[in-house]
Order: structure tokens, then C-alpha cells, then sequence
């Protein structure tokens, strides 16, 4: 008989190639960085078809592997993409140019976004996605939402890490903050809220 198929492989797999985002991902892996899994990023592609001529922050660049996600979703679309690390933005920035995504449609920010959201205009973007460090994830969630206007999408990744999150005797401090986190955005009443198991979790906030 065929061998069992899990639903996360299965999920993964429905998604149709993209030879850009392939590249984009092994470059990543290269470089030490955990690309998003393709389900996770067809989520974050028609998150962004909603709002296919808008305005898109990126927190954590990668090799570019959610960001191409993110403009796939919406080609019309014009992002900011922010990473500490100038060589990911190098690497980032030859796959997008490959893509055919020009530096008008593509803006890079090479800092800590600790120090570059604060300055960066609030009530200004359509959508804005976390996919960063974990110790900082609340604060930069919590930026993003200033930064999105009314109806805007904050996307934050990795929220279920690997299913610790979901089990109550995993108290280490990565998995706290996370969990932390959810809590704190749960019952918000000026968020609609929902956590998808898609890839290592998405959790998706629009402000209402």
C-alpha cells in the first residue's frame, strides 16, 4: 500500500512550483536561515491578494523567500523589507531582481527593526509581516499594528513553534513568549484574530 502522507507534506506539496522561491529557499538554507514552508507561504500569498496594489512591510528578509510569497500574491504591490543582516539583503535582493521585482517595487531597510520601526510612518500599510526574532516578537507585533491601517493585516509566523506552544509543560522562554503572545492578542477587542497550523503556525490580526 502506499505510504501515509502527513497533512503538513500534503499541504506543502499541493502547492504549485516556483522556481524563484526555490532558488530563494536553498539560498536561504545556505545562509542559515529557515525559509517559511510552502504552505506558509501560499498563505501569506493570498493574504496579500487582498490587497493586490498595496503597501507591504516585511519584518526579517531572509533570502527573500517570504517576501516573493508576499509579491506573488499581489505583483501590484509595493514592499519594505527589513533585515539587520546586509548579506541576506544581497542575496535577498539578486532573487528578487531575477523575480522581476525592481527596486520600485521593492524597498530594503538593513538595520535592526527594533530601531528602524519606531521611525517608519503608523496608519500607512495594508500588511505587515513578523517573521523575526523570537525574543522581540510581541514588541514588533505590537509596532506592526500601529503601523497598518484600520483593516490592515498584521501576519506573524512561526507563532506554534513546532507544537510546544500547544503543550502547557513546555515553559522554556521561547515557547513562553509565543504563547505569551497569543494570549495577549486573544481577547483584544480592536483585533480580529486566528491562528493557522499551517506550516510552523501564522497568526493573522487584522485591526479592526
Amino acid at each position: 500500500m502506499p505510504e501515509a502522507v502527513t497533512p503538513e507534506a500534503f499541504a506543502d506539496a499541493f502547492v504549485p512550483d516556483d522556481d524563484e522561491i526555490a532558488a530563494a529557499t536553498e539560498q536561504s538554507l545556505e545562509l542559515g536561515v529557515e525559509p517559511v514552508s510552502p504552505a506558509t507561504g501560499m498563505a501569506l500569498a493570498l493574504a496579500a491578494a487582498a490587497r493586490p496594489a498595496g503597501s507591504f512591510v516585511e519584518i526579517g528578509t531572509g533570502a527573500g523567500v517570504s517576501g516573493l510569497w508576499l509579491l506573488r500574491g499581489a505583483p501590484g504591490a509595493q514592499l519594505t523589507t527589513i533585515d539587520h543582516d546586509h548579506d541576506r539583503h544581497v542575496a535577498a535582493r539578486a532573487r528578487f531582481q531575477s523575480a522581476g521585482h525592481t527596486g520600485r517595487t521593492v524597498r530594503f531597510i538593513t538595520g535592526r527593526a527594533a530601531d528602524v520601526l519606531p521611525r517608519m510612518n503608523e496608519d500607512a500599510y495594508d500588511l505587515v509581516l513578523v517573521d523575526a526574532d523570537s525574543e522581540p516578537v510581541a514588541q514588533y507585533t505590537e509596532t506592526a499594528l500601529r503601523l497598518v491601517r484600520p483593516g490592515g493585516t498584521v501576519l506573524v509566523a512561526r507563532v506554534l513553534q513546532q507544537g510546544k506552544v500547544a503543550n502547557p509543560s513546555r515553559r522554556d522562554r521561547r515557547t513562553t513568549v509565543y504563547r505569551d503572545l497569543l494570549r495577549g492578542v486573544r481577547e483584544r477587542e480592536d483585533l480580529l484574530a486566528g491562528v493557522s497550523p499551517v506550516g510552523d503556525g501564522l497568526l493573522q490580526l487584522v485591526r479592526r
